[in-house]
């Protein structure tokens, strides 16, 4: 464990993840990593009953990890990608 003195500050980065709110196929992934998003930028449009469906980003942060691909089912509130912010 790192012990921090009363002039340090120690700074955590939180990751959040990117949720599916339906299920559906990936039609094209809009973001990459390392790109700083804000919120509501889109990251992934997912293809669900012939409808395009923007999937953004829940806060600030930059992109560390896209967990799916162009093509890919997801899952109802499945994790498909994780910002660091």
């Amino acid at each position: 464990m790192k012990r921090i003195t009363k002039n340090q500050t120690r700074v955590e980065m939180a990751l959040i993840d990117v949720i599916a709110e339906v299920a559906g196929k990936v039609w094209k992934v809009e973001a990459e990593v390392g790109q700083k998003l804000e919120e509501d930028d889109e990251v992934v449009i997912l293809e669900s009953m012939k409808m395009e469906i923007p999937v953004g980003a829940p806060a600030d942060g930059t992109l560390k990890e896209i967990l799916v691909g162009e093509g890919d089912a997801v899952a109802e509130d499945q994790v498909i990608a994780r910002i660091e912010a």
